[in-house]
């Protein structure tokens, strides 16, 4: 996009915003066919150029997008620089108390980058012309930055060393695909809507370096032959910040691959007990002395086998196991003093005919000095929480024994009044002298 960049800057618009190969040329249209430009050229004529204006049958034309109200200049790439906005045909610096985040988050975007990485005053120097007079009051989701409202500033000056200058992520617009790590893969390349796969003939070394740096996967370890897929040829010299700022062409040759040192991503490192030996505070876990400790080293299961390596730091002390189920646990059967520093874990694998590691975070282990006062607190507490649990359960099911032989004697006065109301009735069914018979009988 180097080429994209010159053409914008001759014609006095913003920062190239994307570039696409046209429709065929037709048949008898001139034209010239460049071989490339620096970037820096104030005119596209100053660029090198293969063949001198001639016809262009069976050629593409070259079509360039350009932002009309915005650039970000004097920065290492097309996404990072001093914001300007084009006011009366002039470009004007913008003061940093009349930008914040919301409005960067217009800006990148407008300008096909990522989300705002760094946005501070004077961080790409100061410009030389005029400064815009508004404040912008974007609420980070417009197309344009021209179209977010803007008020009157509270103050007419913008003292030096306040022009705002902004860093944007690069755009999410490359990948490398068909391996286990996202920093390994043939490289792909999002374009005019759709995913196109990347080919190089040159220095393939540069792209992948480019790839492998855009990406944030470290730099490049290999460039291995690629599939037999053909994709669009992209040419760089290895210092550009994001694929998008190499020179493209339209021919089309094998697919690139890239694989990229930082292939293996970070592992875990953490600290467990089986005998209560690990004391867990506001600070981070404590360590008993003399109880027994496990450091556990784990990663993602990207690729098969490998190793873990245990370092002590500050000391030569080392440990290392196989990955099993890409996980390795060191056990320390009693703690002491010489056990209480910093902890880390490195896993190695070799993998695409190369070596690669990657280093957890350190874990800091602090050894105390006496375990009893806490083991005792502890054991209290579990005790107060069973003597309490004990205690309620008493008081909840006597009285529940005590409501039920309630019930029971209720219950058989009931029955006992219900037979004598049976009696009686009886009796009085009977009549007086079926009732002397009987009691004669008797």
């Amino acid at each position: 996009m180097r080429e994209t960049k010159v053409v914008c800057r001759e014609l006095d618009c913003g920062n190239p915003v994307a570039e696409s190969r046209g429709p065929l040329i037709e048949d008898g249209r001139r034209g010239v066919r460049l071989g490339g430009c620096y970037g820096n050229e104030s005119s596209i004529r100053q660029c090198d150029i293969i063949e001198e204006p001639g016809v262009c049958n069976g050629e593409y034309y070259h079509h360039v997008t350009c932002s009309e109200s915005v650039r970000l200049v004097d920065g290492a790439g097309l996404c990072s620089g001093r914001v300007e906005v084009k006011s009366n045909q002039s470009w004007a610096s913008v003061c940093e108390a009349d930008f914040d985040r919301q409005d960067a988050e217009v800006v990148c975007g407008e300008l096909g980058c990522g989300a705002p990485a760094a946005l501070q005053g004077g961080l790409y120097g100061e410009g030389e012309g005029q400064t815009w007079d508004k404040e912008f009051q974007c609420k980070g989701k417009e197309s344009f930055l021209l179209v977010c409202d803007t008020s009157d500033r509270e103050n007419n000056t913008c003292l030096p060393g306040n022009a705002v200058g902004l860093t944007c992520s690069e755009p999410d617009d490359v990948r490398l695909v068909g391996g286990s790590s996202r920093c390994a893969g043939g490289v792909e390349w999002y374009d005019q809507g759709e995913w196109r796969t990347v080919g190089a003939d040159g220095d393939q070394e540069a792209v992948g370096a480019v790839v492998c740096r855009q990406l944030g996967c470290g730099s490049t370890v290999s460039v291995p032959p690629g599939d037999t897929t053909r994709g669009v040829e992209v040419i760089c010299s290895g210092s550009e910040s994001s694929l998008r700022e190499c020179w493209r062409s339209s021919y089309l040759l094998p697919g690139l691959t890239v694989i990229c040192s930082d292939l293996l991503v970070q592992p875990d490192i953490s600290l467990t007990d089986s005998m209560g030996g690990v004391f867990r505070g506001h600070q981070g876990p404590d360590v008993f002395r003399g109880y027994s400790f496990t450091i556990t080293c784990s990663t993602q299961p990207q690729y098969p086998g490998g190793s873990f390596l245990l370092t002590f730091t500050g000391s030569n002390r080392t440990q290392i196991q196989p990955a099993v189920n890409h996980s390795a646990a060191f056990l320390f059967p009693a703690a002491d003093d010489s056990h209480q520093g910093n902890y880390k874990c490195v896993y190695d694998n070799y993998v695409f005919s190369h070596n690669f590691s990657s280093e957890s975070e350190l874990l800091s282990l602090p050894i105390t000095a006496s375990p009893l006062p806490a083991f005792i607190i502890r054991h209290v507490v579990v005790l107060l929480i069973l003597l309490t649990a004990i205690t309620t359960s008493y008081l909840y099911y006597k009285p529940t024994r005590r409501q039920k032989r309630v019930n029971r004697v209720s219950s058989m006065d009931l029955y006992v009044n219900a037979m004598e109301m049976v009696s009686l009735s009886s009796r009085a069914e009977a009549g007086p002298g079926e009732e002397r018979a009987a009691q004669g009988t008797k």
